[in-house]
């Protein structure tokens, strides 16, 4: 029984950490210093995917399904849950690419709102007569 349960929490925990990588930029427009966290969750995601540094989620998932006698995920996370479940395998790359211009829109607008929030905060200079 607590075996399932770590393995639930990690799969559930691996979903909204990947709805955040891919959704989480949108928070700065909100609040900008969220930008920072993102931009860091971004890039270890990506160190995932191109470097394939191992994830602690996948491993303690995996761990929780050795123990539960259920089948390991052999490719990761998004192989299992979305690959030929959201989109067929020959379109792996175009949904990296989707993905990656979701995260580059956020971080365009939040730079955006940035700059805007900066140039409205910056004193106007005085007048000369």
């Amino acid at each position: 029984m607590p075996y399932e349960l770590i393995g639930t929490a990690a799969m559930l925990l691996h979903f909204a950490f990947f709805g955040y990588v891919v959704l989480g930029g949108f928070l700065a427009w909100r609040y900008p210093r969220a930008l920072w966290v993102h931009l860091g969750v971004a890039a270890y995601a990506l160190g995932i995917v191109l470097i394939e540094w191992p994830c602690v989620l996948t491993e303690l998932e995996n761990w929780a399904r050795l123990h539960t006698g259920r089948e390991v995920m052999d490719k990761g996370f998004i192989d299992h849950y979305f690959t030929d479940v959201l989109y067929p395998r020959e379109h792996l790359l175009t949904s990296r690419i989707a993905i990656a211009a979701v995260i580059a829109a956020s971080w365009a607008g939040a730079a955006r709102r940035l700059v805007r929030t900066r140039a409205a905060a910056a004193p106007e200079p005085a007048v000369r007569a």
